[in-house]
């Protein structure tokens, strides 16, 4: 089979952004989560339960509970996807193996902020819905109630926020049964809360959208370089006013984060380029959000 190298370039570019995205929620859990005993939901807030209750390695149950939901996940969204989330699942799984390597002082967690739980609580969800935002904006998944979450989306209009907040409010619960401390139960559900704001936080904003319009005598160039950036071009007729003369428009949807990439594409062919750019409220249909019906 013939391997497309643009699609290897995007592929190796998701599992670098993956990567620092688990790293990320790797540090919120490992460095003001455990050693605080505190759970926040998903795969990882049942293993931190299982940690605190039986001393089993979080990362193994964290691993067991996502081959089985791998496994459901296959029909629903499919190889790319699920390529990307089992990396997801093995990258977060050894950054948390390793990040308790390198944190354990005689064996144990340290509390690097003292007594502070409440900052613990605040800090390590705010780390981790960061985290969890990178993974997601790029095609990937920590696996867990993710998958759940992305599964529910993708015919849904619901945030992933609020999927993950209904199964988070029952894991965290749980944690009471195993410490019986309302205290501990009250910073796992400010954690939750955090958590979650900072995922949506990310998603809406790395998800906006804008609108190019370029008007130069460099048209077909500049079209193509940016059909070379993923994003496609519409060609419109146009006509200055002044000067009577017809003019070729070029209509460009795209995120707000290949705005940067756009320009850099423009400026290389034409730098005296008429552009315009525009913030839009909404963008349905390929290459960007799916219209879901209820």
């Amino acid at each position: 089979m013939e391997i497309n190298k643009q699609e290897l370039i995007y592929h190796g570019r998701d599992w670098l952004f993956i990567t620092i995205g688990t790293i990320c929620y790797a540090i919120g859990y490992v460095c003001f989560l455990l050693p605080y005993h505190i759970t926040t939901g998903g795969a990882a807030g049942v293993a931190s339960v299982v940690f605190f209750a039986t001393g089993f390695q979080p990362q193994y149950t964290y691993l067991l509970i996502n081959i089985f939901l791998l496994i459901l996940a296959l029909k629903i969204l499919g190889i790319k996807f699920l390529v990307n989330t089992i990396y997801g699942v093995l990258s977060l799984s050894t950054a948390i193996a390793i990040g308790q390597e390198l944190v354990m002082v005689n064996g144990e967690l340290p509390k690097i902020l003292g007594d502070q739980s409440f900052m613990a609580c605040v800090m390590g969800p705010a780390i981790e819905g960061i985290g969890l935002g990178i993974v997601f904006l790029n095609n990937g998944s920590t696996g867990g109630t993710d998958i759940i979450a992305a599964c529910i989306n993708k015919y849904r209009n619901f945030s992933l926020g609020q999927i993950l907040l209904f199964f988070d409010i029952i894991i965290v619960s749980s944690n009471y049964l195993v410490f019986h401390q309302l205290d501990l139960l009250l910073y796992g559900f400010c954690a939750m809360i955090v958590e979650t704001y900072m995922l949506d936080y990310m998603m809406n904003t790395m998800r906006q959208s804008v609108q190019f319009i370029i008007i130069s005598q460099h048209y077909e160039e500049i079209a193509k370089a940016i059909n070379d950036t993923g994003r496609g071009v519409t060609m419109l007729d146009g006509m200055g006013w002044y000067t009577r003369k017809s003019k070729k428009v070029l209509l460009v949807l795209a995120r707000r984060r290949e705005s940067t990439n756009i320009f850099r594409a423009i400026k290389s062919i034409d730098s005296n380029a008429f552009v315009s750019q525009s913030k839009v409220i909404g963008v349905f249909g390929e290459g960007f959000e799916k219209m879901k019906g209820k």
